[in-house]
């Protein structure tokens, strides 16, 4: 099997390269922004006719949430009408599209996890264009996996975003010896190798097309995330709860994102628990873990 993969130096990209060592006769190859700039959708049609390729991972997206608010043009460009020519690419290789988008799409209001038939409902600019890129790709390609991930963690960190949310509760624990995060907030915390598995599993056992939660198991305000980061660290720092009333941001979050991810583990098998995902992080970081 030979899959294209976008976004290959980000945080899932970098994981998932590192994971197809595990899977005998899948071959990765990156196609980084140099070689496929999705931000100019009219290329990418040309970029991919002459490939050869069985699957396409698309890792790319604008996801600078708070940036995003004020850049519309720019994250429907990236998140929906880019995702609309790949998926289309793909229809024309009779290739499988496995897209990548986000618990953004849910306005937080549900009272239990939600499941892939949830209806979307986004709060902010980046959730909208994520939301519409899933529905562009559906309009174009039959043979589509959409993966939600949420709360992404890995060791290559975030791109663009200087890290991720468990390096940044270190740094500043150990800087500043006490840490103020939101308690009201609720989602679904991942480690990027966990999706990374998810991937490569969907695809290797021909997983019927559909949306899927691919997210690790489990939920957590950012507070009770925080505390178990620091906790297992072993960093000597106060963690504080705080409402997101205190902590005002440009965009509009989810006050409840957590995503059921039961119809994936009955294909693939038991996804382990945010824990476990965190404890393996931080012992591949260096850190300690317990």
């Amino acid at each position: 099997m030979r899959i294209l993969l976008l976004g290959p130096a980000g945080q899932l990209g970098t994981d998932l390269r590192a994971a197809a060592a595990a899977f005998p006769g899948v071959t990765i190859e990156p196609v980084p922004r140099s070689d496929l700039d999705v931000s100019q959708a009219g290329a990418i049609q040309p970029a991919l006719a002459s490939r050869s390729f069985d699957a396409l991972v698309n890792c790319t997206s604008y996801h600078k949430t708070d940036e995003v608010e004020g850049n519309a043009q720019a994250a429907m460009t990236v998140n929906a009408f880019a995702v609309r020519e790949l998926a289309r690419a793909c229809a024309r290789a009779s290739a499988r599209f496995l897209h990548i988008s986000t618990d953004y799409v849910f306005d937080g209001l549900s009272k239990r996890p939600y499941v892939e038939s949830d209806p979307t409902g986004p709060l902010n600019v980046y959730g909208a264009s994520k939301a519409m890129g899933e529905a562009l790709a559906r309009s174009v390609c039959n043979d589509l996996l959409i993966f939600r991930v949420a709360s992404l963690f890995g060791v290559a960190g975030a791109s663009g975003k200087g890290g991720n949310f468990v390096e940044t509760m270190i740094r500043f624990g150990k800087e500043k010896g006490q840490l103020r995060v939101i308690g009201d907030q609720f989602m679904s915390p991942t480690g990027t190798a966990e999706v990374a598995r998810l991937i490569l599993l969907s695809l290797t056992k021909r997983v019927p097309p559909g949306t899927y939660h691919a997210v690790n198991s489990g939920r957590a305000s950012w507070f009770e995330f925080a505390s178990r980061i620091i906790e297992r660290a072993g960093v000597s720092a106060a963690v504080e709860s705080i409402p997101a009333t205190a902590f005002p941001l440009p965009a509009q979050r989810p006050a409840f994102s957590v995503m059921d991810n039961t119809k994936l583990a009955a294909l693939v098998g038991p996804i382990p628990h945010w824990h476990d995902a965190l404890d393996r992080y931080l012992r591949a970081k260096g850190h300690r873990a317990g």
